[in-house]
């Protein structure tokens, strides 16, 4: 079946990417004000959770500000009154993205559909149509630098979690489906096998690119700095976490490659692309971010956010308005060199840390945190949680459930760890479970999911 594209669309999207041109700021502000009006009127007309919730509020010359903040666990609870399609039925939608082998087909034949990790506390499920993806696909490939164009000997390999409808691997696999040298030229490769299988795989392969997660990049980096991965990639592509300097540093002296991160998520795929100065520009044509404090009110300029509010302008069958994202932004004061006059922003996002464990044979293996994660939700269905390391031979599981829920939960987390660890090799890994443990979140309401013990 057809992956969902429209060449109208993505024409006209286009299009009017390039004719903003430099991104004046009044170009910018001018299409944000008509795109809010019109994503206004169609939740209005279309959403019944959405219809009550902007009562009062008229489809023209709409103020942002007066408009009341949403979060994931109402939407969730109220998706069927939450859409704009009356075919869209959650239970359905939930079978659906549980058959891995139906990622990235289109769902009745005209929505892309992706799950979110639930890094918050409370996964989600999210459907882009035609205009959506058409929006996401021109940013991508107009706005985010590629210093080094596609080459016909490139080989691009995708390094990441491929057991689930995530939006970074659907979106992979529709590539593929729609072009035949992406097709050709990419691979996916999956974090949830032990490093030296990964590492095999991709000598093997040679990938000239390589998109991934920066804790995964930086695993990378050192499985080919201590010689066990023989690969020259020209670029590294990443995303979906924190890319902190540490790790940009260590890719570069791994490869000598060039790192181009972006700020992307499931409730809007292609938030923020970086430049060749290394900041952060936000599509703020297509997404409006209010970085806010507390109690939802604006932060000024240079000051980190408690949360931040999105707007996705290009989406109006699951309208997202004053959405409140999670993540910790600040949106600086200043313009960026490179020309773009796009707002810069810097974004503390997800900060899990890699573990490293000690086998009985005494070597040392490293744990992704990304793998961990995505291990619990999909094999022990817990999606708030905490796992700390206290040495190198033992993990400490912290869930917030009490009596029988608890301890069952705490019991398939235990079953999947050990499964996990016995794969990577890790025979006698010890487990502590606590349940009924209030996880401690930090500023930007998240919990720190993984953490290592200090060195």
């Amino acid at each position: 079946m057809t992956a969902v594209f429209d060449l109208w669309r993505w024409g006209a999207v286009a299009l009017d990417v390039l004719a903003i041109g430099p991104c004046i700021p009044a170009a910018v502000l001018a299409r944000q004000r008509l795109r809010l009006n019109l994503l206004v009127e169609a939740a209005t007309r279309g959403s019944s959770l959405y219809r009550e919730r902007l009562q009062g509020i008229a489809s023209t010359d709409v103020q942002l500000i007066s408009i009341p903040v949403v979060g994931k666990e109402e939407l969730m609870q109220r998706f069927d009154e939450w859409v704009t399609d009356p075919e869209l039925d959650l239970a359905e939608l939930r079978a659906f993205t549980a058959d891995p082998k139906r990622i990235a087909e289109p769902y009745l034949g005209k929505y892309m559909v992706w799950e979110s990790s639930g890094s918050a506390g409370q996964p989600g499920m999210f459907v882009q149509d035609a205009q959506a993806m058409a929006t996401y696909d021109v940013l991508e490939a107009l706005r985010r630098c590629t210093p080094q164009p596609p080459q016909p000997a490139d080989r691009i390999a995708f390094v990441g979690v491929t057991s689930g409808h995530f939006a970074s691997y659907v979106s992979v696999q529709r590539l593929r489906q729609l072009n035949p040298w992406v097709a050709s030229a990419t691979r996916c490769f999956s974090i949830a096998q032990p490093t030296s299988a990964l590492v095999d795989q991709l000598n093997a392969f040679a990938p000239t690119r390589i998109a991934t997660y920066p804790t995964v990049a930086a695993l990378l980096a050192e499985e080919a700095l201590c010689g066990a991965l023989k690969i020259a990639p020209l670029e590294v592509l990443t995303g979906g976490e924190t890319l902190t300097p540490g790790v940009r540093q260590r890719v570069k002296k791994a490869w000598g490659a060039t790192v181009r991160n972006s700020y992307g998520t499931s409730e809007f795929l292609t938030m923020a692309w970086e430049c060749h100065q290394g900041h952060l520009h936000v599509n703020a044509d297509w997404v409006i971010l209010e970085p806010v404090d507390e109690r939802y009110q604006p932060v000024p300029l240079g000051q980190a956010s408690h949360s931040t509010l999105l707007t996705n302008l290009a989406n109006t069958v699951q309208p997202l308005i004053r959405y409140d994202l999670g993540d910790q932004i600040t949106v600086s004061a200043k313009l960026c060199n490179c020309g773009s006059q796009l707002p810069v922003i810097e974004v503390a996002g997800r900060r899990d840390d890699t573990l490293t464990m000690r086998a009985k044979n005494g070597k040392m293996v490293s744990l992704l945190p990304l793998a961990l994660t995505t291990l619990l939700e999909d094999r022990a269905a817990v999606f708030d949680f905490q796992l700390l390391q206290r040495n190198p031979h033992s993990l400490e599981l912290h869930l917030p459930q009490r009596g029988a829920e608890g301890a069952a939960a705490l019991k398939r987390c235990s079953e999947a760890l050990q499964d996990f660890a016995r794969m990577q090799g890790l025979d006698t890994l010890r487990i502590v479970t606590k349940a009924g443990v209030t996880l401690a979140r930090g500023r930007s309401g998240k919990v720190q999911r993984v953490v290592a013990c200090p060195p």
